[in-house]
Parts: C-alpha cells; sequence; structure tokens
C-alpha cells in the first residue's frame, strides 16, 4: 500500500513571500534571465537570502550550486504549490461598489482564480452585468453551487450581512471564504477562511505616515548648525 505523503507546513509569512517572488521571476523570464540565485532575489527585496532559500525549498525546486535556479522551473514550481496554475471557479457575494472592483480584477485569472458570478439580494443590482459577469439573486447562489462543483466563495457584502452570506456559502457546499467584509466570522470545522483585513492595512500606512512625519517636522525644527 502507498502511504501518501504528508502536506507541507507552511508558515504564513513564507506564503505571503511566494507571490512577490514570482513576480519578480515572471519579470526576468520576460527579460530572457534563465538562471537567478537566492542572493539575487534577496537583494531585490532585503531580505536575508538564507530566507530566501527556505521559502524556495517548499516548493520542491532545487538550485544548483554556483549557478542557482532556473527562472522559468521556479516560475512553474511557486505557481504549482500556490496552486495557480489551475483554474479555481469562485462564487462572488455582494456586488457593491468593492465587489465590482473585484469582478474587474483581470488579473485574477492569472493567478487562478475565475469569479464566474455575482449575487446580491438589492433588486436593482440584480439582472445587470459587471465587466461581463452577472449578477443573480441570492437564493440562486445554493442551487447554482451545487450544480457547478463552486468551491471559492468570495464575501464583499457590509459587516452586518456578512456572517449569513458565508453560512448559505457554506450550507451550498463552498470550503474556501475569502472574506473582505470587516467583521469576525464564526465557521464550521472543515471551512478555510481568509480575511482580507483592508482597514489593517490601511492603519500600518497611515500611521507609518503620521511617524514618518513627525520626525520630519523634528528634523526641521532643529537648529542648521553654522557652516
Amino acid at each position: 500500500m502507498l502511504l501518501k505523503e504528508k502536506p507541507v507546513v507552511v508558515s504564513r509569512s513564507t506564503l505571503k513571500r511566494l507571490p512577490l517572488y514570482l513576480h519578480l521571476l515572471e519579470v526576468l523570464l520576460a527579460q530572457g534571465v534563465e538562471h537567478v540565485s537566492c542572493t539575487q532575489i534577496a537583494k531585490e527585496f532585503d531580505f536575508d537570502p538564507t530566507q530566501v532559500r527556505k521559502d524556495l525549498e517548499v516548493t520542491g525546486e532545487v538550485g544548483t550550486a554556483r549557478i542557482g535556479f532556473r527562472v522559468a522551473g521556479l516560475v512553474d514550481s511557486i505557481k504549482e504549490f500556490l496552486g495557480w496554475n489551475n483554474a479555481h471557479d469562485a462564487f462572488l457575494v455582494g456586488a457593491g461598489n468593492l465587489g465590482k472592483a473585484l469582478l474587474g480584477y483581470h488579473d485574477f485569472e492569472k493567478y487562478g482564480l475565475n469569479i464566474v458570478a455575482a449575487f446580491d439580494k438589492d433588486p436593482r443590482k440584480v439582472g445587470s452585468r459587471i465587466f461581463g459577469k452577472e449578477v443573480l439573486p441570492l437564493n440562486k447562489l445554493p442551487n447554482l453551487a451545487k450544480r457547478m462543483h463552486i468551491h471559492i466563495g468570495i464575501v464583499t457584502v457590509p459587516a452586518e450581512h456578512a456572517q449569513s452570506a458565508l453560512d448559505l456559502m457554506v450550507g451550498a457546499g463552498i470550503m474556501a471564504i475569502w472574506n473582505f467584509a470587516p467583521a469576525p466570522l464564526r465557521i464550521p470545522s472543515g471551512v478555510i477562511l481568509e480575511n482580507a483585513r483592508l482597514t489593517q492595512s490601511l492603519a500600518v500606512l497611515t500611521n507609518n505616515l503620521i511617524r514618518h512625519s513627525n520626525q520630519g517636522e523634528t528634523y526641521a525644527n532643529r537648529d542648521v548648525p553654522k557652516i
């Protein structure tokens, strides 16, 4: 009897860095670069080369001493590891401004995500088309998700409606939820939830801006030494 290989356990930090490497590698590939080293990659992002090597090890791609990694092979390995070399169909719930923006982001298809339809309970939105995707009534989601074997759901509704949207998706057999609503959600065992915290990212940005501005004022208020 063949034993199944244990899935590689990867930290969230590594998962967040792999797309950065992939973008750089795709640029290098377009430029005709055939090989790249961990040191070269690390230099681009001001990372530790040892950390880059450990990150790339999880993909199974092996580099060659004094030559590095084949760029084309590394691109394929990262995509395969992230599941971006296969198309994953998804349903989106919430055809508001954020939902429209995601429907219009065509680069998702490069990473294996295909939003095939949007759903909303607002009769003014139902029946419209957004970037070629039809907005369907929310009550049609369960049947369509089961028939089309949809496993990814995207939540872009207001916070107060996020839990009910998630519950509807889970009840329809959707196994992975990408939540853009600023609300804590409860999920049953076996369901994957990834929260896209835009406000948290904004908080880091604005706080850093304030500290940078205050530091600039400190320097500006200092007496200029006479030469």
